[in-house]
């Protein structure tokens, strides 16, 4: 399950156009419109891709004692919203208990996903504010086994907030209280809050879209993230 450079292409200047690590699973879009592909189609193909996403990444990762997993990617529009809600609602439907952090502070989608009342607090705020606590801004059983942290308003200093002191807090609670905690990130060409993210979660996947994303930036991504401390646990290849 671990990325192996060598299978990415030789001229790295082309985008993606195979499947890196896992298979190749179709979405409809960076952020899903209400549900979930796995909870509004579930006997689709592309719903099956999901869970046999949901099988490795719980047999190579869970399994192996591991809490946690920072859903990255290299550019905006490759699906890594779409994958970290489908993989959290797939997870929570197996009777672990999962939270999804929308720790995109500058795009957050996941509220929208779920289709859950726009507006609410969320990170930013918990981040910002001493005096709040988690059950403050968590959304408990959005799902049976599924709990979601909105990303909350957007702020003007997401690169701060999150280097602060509250969030490795924030995911120590996490990964003591639920079986897993995926993260959804921002694409890391425009700012380097995913890899802040990453390195707190120590796991990270990196989302490629097909004929969209390149070789090397998942490359570059998947070495920054190395030397940020985090575990590039594999990749997913989007095509829709």
């Amino acid at each position: 399950m671990n990325i192996e450079h060598s299978q990415l292409s030789p001229d790295s200047s082309q985008p993606l156009s195979g499947n890196p690590d896992f298979r190749v699973v179709r979405g409809e879009g960076e952020k899903p419109t209400r549900l979930p592909l796995v909870l509004s189609d579930p006997n689709s193909i592309e719903a099956e891709s999901i869970r046999a996403l949901r099988t490795r990444f719980v047999a190579q990762h869970v399994q192996e004692g591991r809490r946690s997993v920072a859903i990255c990617t290299p550019a905006a529009d490759t699906g890594c919203t779409f994958i970290a809600t489908n993989l959290a609602a797939a997870i929570s439907q197996i009777g672990l208990s999962t939270v999804l952090v929308d720790a995109n502070l500058r795009d957050p989608g996941v509220v929208d996903a779920f289709g859950l009342r726009p507006g609410r607090g969320g990170l930013s705020d918990y981040l910002a504010d001493s005096t709040k606590e988690i059950d403050d801004i968590i959304i408990e059983n959005v799902l049976p086994d599924l709990a979601i942290i909105p990303a909350g308003p957007v702020p003007s200093n997401p690169q701060e907030l999150l280097s602060a002191g509250r969030f490795p807090h924030l995911v120590d609670r996490l990964l003591r209280e639920f079986d897993l905690t995926i993260f959804d990130t921002t694409p890391t060409n425009s700012c380097t809050d995913a890899q802040r993210v990453a390195n707190v979660a120590g796991y990270s996947l990196v989302v490629g879209r097909k004929h969209k994303t390149y070789f090397n930036d998942v490359r570059t991504l998947s070495q920054l993230l190395g030397a940020d401390r985090s575990v590039v646990i594999g990749t997913v290849l989007n095509d829709f």
